[in-house]
C-alpha cells in the first residue's frame, strides 16, 4: 500500500509539471494565433502539424509507447487549434469592425484579379466598393432568394468566370449573406481545382455563422446543401455598418443562430437576450458568437463529431423550412426547430426571447409532419431508424443523442397550432407568433 501511494505521489508531482508545461505552450499557441490574425493566415497548418508528429515519434525511446504518444499529440494540437480559435482567429476572420468593407484592398491579395459575386438584394454600393478596390474582373449578380443555390446558377457562375479569363491565381469575393457566400464559396472551390475566396457577409446571419467555418454548398432536388465542399476562405471581413441597411425580419433571421449558440455553449450570452433593456451592441453579440464557432470549427473542422452542436435547431428546422415552401425565412425555421428540443425550463425561457426578437414559437398553418419528415430523412445527419439530434438539456449545454421518426413527429406537434387558434400574421408569412402567449 505504502509502494503504491508513493507512485501515485509521483504520478501527482509529474502531472503539476505537465500543467506548468500545458500552460506554457497554449501561451506560446497564443503568440502564434496573433501573428496568424495579423496575417490573415488559417488556423489549421497541416505540415506544421506532421513535422510535431514525426519529431514526436523519434523523441520517444520505447517503441510501444510511440503510438499512444502520437495520439496524445494530436489530442494536444486539437486542443490548441480550438483555443487559438478562441482567441478570435478562425480561418483569417476578422472580428467585427466598422468601416472595414472600406478597407478591402488591405486583406485582397495583390497582383491577382478578383471576380466579385453579390445577389440582387444586396445594396449595389456594397460590392462596387470592393470592387474598386482592386484589379476586378467584373461583378457577377445572381438573383436573390435561395432558389439561387442551385447547380444551375453554380454552373452559370462557373462559366460567367471563364468568360472573364479568371486564371488560378486569380481570386473570388463574396459580397452578401449566406446563400452567396455558399455559393460563391463552393465556385472557389471547384474552378481550376481551387482558387482562393474572401468573404464580406453583409447579414447577420452570414456573420455570425454562415460565412464562418469553410461549408460551401448548394441545394439539389430540393435537399438543402446536398453538394458542397469543406473549403476555408483566405479571409471574412466583417463590417456592422452594413446591418444598417438590413430589414428587421433579417436582424431578426440572424439573431436566431446567435440565441442557437448562446443556448448551447453561453449561458451569459443568453441572458442578455433575456434582458428586457435589450441585449446591447450588435458587435458584441456578433464577437461573442464568432468566439464560440471558431473554437469548434478548429477541434472540429469537417464535422466528424463537435461541430455536430452547430446543427441545433436544424434538424426539425430544415424540415419545417423545406414544407414552408419558401414562406419562412432560415433563423425563423431554426427557431421553431429549436423549441422541442429544449428541456420544458429552458423552453420556458427561450419562448419569451424568441417573442422578443419577434421569431416565431409555433406554427399556425397546415404543416405537413410526414412532409417535413420526408425532407429530415434526406438530411445528412439521417442515420438508420432516425436522426443525430442535438438537445440542450440546460442553458449553455448540449448534449447528443440519435431521436427515432415517430419521436421527432410527436415533437413536431409542441409547436404546431390548428387553424382558428388565434395569433397574428407576422411578416405577411404563414408563420404566426403572438405576444404574451405561448405553446
Amino acid at each position: 500500500m505504502e509502494e503504491l501511494e508513493q507512485v501515485r505521489a509521483e504520478i501527482d508531482r509529474i502531472d503539476a509539471s505537465l500543467a506548468a508545461l500545458f500552460e506554457a505552450r497554449m501561451a506560446a499557441a497564443a503568440k502564434i494565433a496573433a501573428w496568424k490574425q495579423a496575417n490573415g493566415r488559417p488556423i489549421r497548418d497541416p505540415a506544421r502539424e506532421a513535422q510535431v508528429l514525426a519529431q514526436g515519434a523519434e523523441r520517444v525511446a520505447e517503441p510501444a509507447m510511440r503510438p499512444y504518444y502520437a495520439a496524445f499529440q494530436k489530442e494536444l494540437m486539437a486542443l490548441s487549434r480550438a483555443y487559438q480559435a478562441s482567441l478570435g482567429v478562425c480561418a483569417g476572420t476578422l472580428l467585427p469592425e466598422r468601416g472595414s468593407l472600406r478597407r478591402a484592398a488591405e486583406l485582397l491579395p495583390k497582383g491577382c484579379r478578383v471576380f466579385v459575386v453579390t445577389d440582387s438584394g444586396v445594396p449595389a454600393a456594397y460590392a462596387e466598393t470592393v470592387a474598386a478596390q482592386c484589379d476586378c474582373a467584373g461583378v457577377y449578380v445572381v438573383p436573390q432568394g435561395e432558389a439561387s443555390k442551385s447547380p444551375e446558377t453554380l454552373t452559370a457562375l462557373l462559366e460567367a468566370m471563364l468568360r472573364a479569363g479568371l486564371t488560378r491565381s486569380d481570386c473570388l469575393a463574396a459580397v452578401g449573406g449566406g446563400m452567396v457566400c455558399d455559393l460563391a464559396g463552393l465556385a472557389a472551390g471547384l474552378y481550376m481545382r481551387g482558387v482562393g475566396s474572401y468573404y464580406f457577409p453583409t447579414t447577420l446571419l452570414a456573420m455570425v455563422d454562415a460565412a464562418v467555418g469553410g461549408k460551401t454548398a448548394v441545394n439539389l432536388a430540393g435537399v438543402k446543401n446536398a453538394v458542397g465542399l469543406f473549403r476555408q476562405p483566405k479571409a471574412v471581413v466583417i463590417d456592422p455598418d452594413t446591418l444598417a441597411t438590413l430589414p428587421p425580419r433579417q436582424l431578426a433571421n440572424g439573431l436566431a443562430e446567435a440565441v442557437k449558440m448562446a443556448l448551447t455553449h453561453d449561458a451569459a450570452l443568453f441572458a442578455r437576450f433575456e434582458d428586457p433593456a435589450g441585449y446591447g451592441p450588435i458587435e458584441e453579440i456578433i464577437a461573442a458568437c464568432l468566439r464560440i464557432k471558431a473554437a469548434v470549427v478548429a477541434a472540429d473542422e469537417r464535422e466528424a463529431g463537435l461541430r455536430r452542436v452547430l446543427n441545433f435547431g436544424h434538424t426539425l428546422g430544415h424540415g419545417i423550412e423545406a414544407a414552408a415552401g419558401g414562406s419562412l425565412l432560415h433563423g425563423e425555421a431554426v427557431a421553431l426547430g429549436m423549441l422541442p428540443m429544449c428541456a420544458p425550463d429552458v423552453r420556458a425561457r427561450l419562448i419569451p426571447v424568441l417573442e422578443r426578437l419577434d421569431l416565431p414559437t409555433y406554427v399556425n398553418f397546415d404543416l405537413d409532419a410526414e412532409q417535413v419528415l420526408e425532407a429530415i430523412c434526406h438530411d445528412k445527419k439521417s442515420v438508420a431508424g432516425g436522426v443525430e439530434t442535438v438537445t440542450v438539456p440546460a442553458v449553455g449545454q448540449f448534449a447528443f443523442r440519435t431521436a427515432g421518426w415517430n419521436e421527432l413527429k410527436s415533437l413536431l406537434s409542441a409547436i404546431i397550432r390548428q387553424q382558428g387558434t388565434g395569433g397574428a400574421d407576422c411578416h405577411g408569412q404563414c408563420a404566426h407568433w403572438p405576444r404574451n402567449d405561448t405553446p
